[in-house]
Formats: structure tokens, C-alpha cells, sequence
């Protein structure tokens, strides 16, 4: 065993990229036809919501939204390898856990906010959160976890949805050839 990983399980870094497949089956199996059931009803729901935030629900297809996931995929998969090559200690792969944890807890705030299912809601509580927990807590452990902060959960946000809307460009670029 290499003396970046000795002591931290493989199941730390790899349990990133099968928690995130486990979660985004889910959202590709529901996803799609989710929005296009509940879009009216969430637009009389949410009428300060901006045009542009419906117009760009619309336009999700299932074709594009497996290919988004796919993108993805190719993303989650680099930070999970970056954390087993590191130990754990690259700041990539804290922050995909970091962001995937916050990306649960922002699937339930949108199941409370529409009272209901939404696409993600079932495998949050059940995978997504505990994973970022449990692996948090394996890193700190090992002495490796960074510090966190105000700062870095809004930069851990930031960067979940960045690659969010770059696997949906990338998707629709793919897609629309």
C-alpha cells in the first residue's frame, strides 16, 4: 500500500463515484418525465420564478439528461480517482463530497418546497447524505480532512452546480449534433 493511501479504505474515494451512480439513477429514471408531469403545476406554484428557469425545464429531454449524466460521470469519476491516487487529501475530491452531501440537502429543500417527490428526494436521505457524512468522518479519521467553513460549502455549492449546467452544455452540444 502507497503511503498517500495507507489507512483510508478505497471505499472512501470509489463510494463517491457508486453513491453518485446509485443517486443519479434515480434522477435519470424520474428526472425528465418528472418535469415535464409537474412543470404547470410548479409554475402556478412559483410565479416569481424566472422565465428563463421554465423555458430552460422545458427544453430537458430524456436523451440530453442521460447524456448530462454521463458528462458528469466523467467528472465524479476524476474526483474519486484524484482522492484514492491522494489519500484522500486532494482538496478535487473533498469538494465533490462536500458538494454532493450539499446537493442532497438541497434535493429535500426542494421536496419541502413543492411538498412532494421531486427527482433525487428518495436516495438523499438514504445514500447521498450518509456517504458524505460517513466519508467526512473516515477523512477526519485519517487526519486528512480540510477544515470546513462558510466559505468553502458555498464554494463546494458553486463548483456542484457549475459542473451541473457544464454536463448540461455539454450534453445539449452532443445531443443536438
Amino acid at each position: 500500500m502507497s503511503r498517500t493511501t495507507e489507512g483510508l479504505s478505497p471505499a472512501v474515494t470509489f463510494g463517491l463515484l457508486a453513491a453518485w451512480a446509485l443517486h443519479d439513477a434515480e434522477e435519470v429514471a424520474f428526472g425528465p418525465r418528472w418535469i415535464r408531469k409537474s412543470l404547470p403545476e410548479l409554475r402556478e406554484r412559483f410565479p416569481r420564478a424566472p422565465e428563463r428557469l421554465w423555458k430552460a425545464l422545458e427544453g430537458v429531454d430524456q436523451r440530453e439528461f442521460t447524456v448530462a449524466v454521463g458528462a458528469m460521470a466523467v467528472i465524479v469519476a476524476a474526483a474519486s480517482a484524484q482522492g484514492h491516487r491522494t489519500g484522500g487529501r486532494s482538496a478535487f475530491f473533498q469538494g465533490a463530497v462536500d458538494g454532493f452531501g450539499l446537493h442532497g440537502l438541497v434535493h429535500l429543500a426542494q421536496a419541502a418546497a413543492v411538498r412532494g417527490y421531486t427527482p433525487g428526494s428518495v436516495t438523499s436521505p438514504l445514500i447521498v447524505v450518509p456517504y458524505a457524512v460517513w466519508a467526512r468522518g473516515r477523512l477526519r479519521r485519517a487526519g486528512r480532512l480540510r477544515p470546513a467553513d462558510v466559505r468553502g460549502a458555498v464554494s463546494g455549492l458553486a463548483v456542484a452546480g457549475a459542473a451541473t449546467a457544464l454536463s448540461h452544455y455539454v450534453a445539449r452540444r452532443l445531443v443536438r449534433r
